[in-house]
C-alpha cells in the first residue's frame, strides 16, 4: 500500500504540470477550434529563458530566492509576448482558412521555435542552478519533497484561479461568449480579436510557469523538451475533454497518476523491460483508448463537429 500511495503522490505532482500545459491547449481550442501544437514549445522557451536567467543571476551572486523570482517573471513575460505574437502573425490571418491550414501552420511554428531555441541555447542539455534544495517530508509512510509539494499546490492554485477568472470576471465572460458564438458575441460588444489574443497570452503565461516547474523538478532543460511535454498535455486535454478547462485539469492529474502507476507496477512485472524508460507508451495508449471509446473525453459533451 505504501508503494501504491507513493506512486499516486508522484503521479499527482507530474500530472499537475501536465494539467497546466493542457490548459493552454484547451482554452485555445475552446475559442478557435484550433489545436495549437506549438504550445509545448512555448513552454520550452519559458523553461530555457528561466534557466538562462537563473544561471546569469547566480553567477552574478544574486541570492537564490530572488534569482528564482526574476527567472520565473522573465519566463512568463517572454512567453506571454511570444504567444500573443504567434497568434497575431501566424494564426489570425488563417482564421477563415480551411481547418488544415492552421493545423499545418501550428506544426511549422513548433519546428521554428525548436530550432530557434537550438540556435540561441545550443542543442546540449542545460543544467538548472540549485535554486531550491529539496527537503524530504514523510506523511503516512509516503515520501515527498517540499519542492514537489510546492509544485503541486501552486499548480492547483493556478488552476483554481483560472476557473474562477473564467466564471467570474468580465474578460472570463467574454471568453465564454466568444467560445459559444463569436459572431453573436461581437454583436453584443465583445471584441473577439482582443479576447483571442488575451487567451493566447494567458495560456502562454501559464505554460511558462509549467516549463519552469519542469526544469526545477528535473534540473535540466533542452531545446526539444517541449515536444513530448506538449504531446502529453494534449493527451491530458483530450482525456479530460478538450475545450473544457476543468476537464484539462482533471485529465492532467489522471494522466500523471496513470503514467506513474503503470511505469511502476508494469515495470516490476516485466523486470524493468517496460519501466520508467518506456513510460511514454502508457500516455499514448491512454490517448488511443480515449479516442476510440470516448472521443469527447471525461467531461466533454458528445456532439457533432463544431461549426
Amino acid at each position: 500500500m505504501d508503494i501504491f500511495l507513493q506512486q499516486i503522490v508522484n503521479g499527482l505532482v507530474l500530472g499537475s504540470i501536465y494539467a497546466l500545459v493542457a490548459l493552454g491547449y484547451t482554452m485555445v481550442y475552446g475559442i478557435l477550434g484550433l489545436i495549437n501544437f506549438a504550445h509545448g514549445d512555448i513552454c520550452m522557451i519559458g523553461a530555457l529563458t528561466a534557466l538562462a536567467t537563473a544561471q546569469a543571476l547566480v553567477a552574478a551572486g544574486v541570492p537564490a530566492p530572488l534569482a528564482l523570482a526574476v527567472a520565473l517573471a522573465s519566463a512568463v513575460l517572454v512567453c506571454a509576448v511570444l504567444g500573443t505574437a504567434i497568434e497575431r502573425a501566424a494564426y489570425r490571418p488563417l482564421r477563415h482558412a480551411p481547418r488544415l491550414a492552421p493545423l499545418i501552420t501550428a506544426i511549422g511554428v513548433s519546428i521554428l521555435l525548436q530550432y530557434s531555441a537550438a540556435l540561441v541555447w545550443g542543442k546540449q542539455y542545460l543544467s538548472m542552478p540549485e535554486l531550491v534544495k529539496p527537503a524530504e517530508i514523510a506523511v503516512a509512510g509516503v515520501y515527498l519533497t517540499d519542492l514537489q509539494a510546492f509544485i503541486f499546490l501552486l499548480a492547483c492554485a493556478v488552476m483554481a484561479g483560472l476557473m474562477w477568472f473564467i466564471r467570474s470576471t468580465r474578460m472570463g465572460r467574454a471568453m465564454r461568449a466568444t467560445e459559444q458564438n463569436r459572431e453573436v458575441a461581437g454583436l453584443m460588444g465583445v471584441d473577439a480579436d482582443r479576447v483571442i489574443a488575451f487567451t493566447f497570452l494567458l495560456g502562454s503565461a501559464i505554460g511558462a510557469l509549467a516549463g519552469v516547474m519542469v526544469v526545477l523538478y528535473y534540473g535540466v532543460g533542452h531545446y526539444f523538451m517541449g515536444f513530448m511535454l506538449g504531446l502529453k498535455a494534449f493527451t491530458a486535454a483530450v482525456l479530460g475533454g478538450i475545450g473544457n478547462v476543468a476537464g484539462a485539469a482533471l485529465g492532467g492529474l489522471l494522466l500523471g497518476v496513470i503514467e506513474s502507476l503503470a511505469s511502476g507496477y508494469i515495470g516490476d512485472l516485466t523486470g524493468g523491460v517496460l519501466g520508467s524508460n518506456y513510460r511514454d507508451i502508457f500516455a499514448f495508449l491512454v490517448l488511443v483508448l480515449v479516442l476510440v471509446f470516448r472521443p469527447s473525453g471525461i467531461l466533454g459533451q458528445p456532439g457533432g463537429e463544431r461549426a
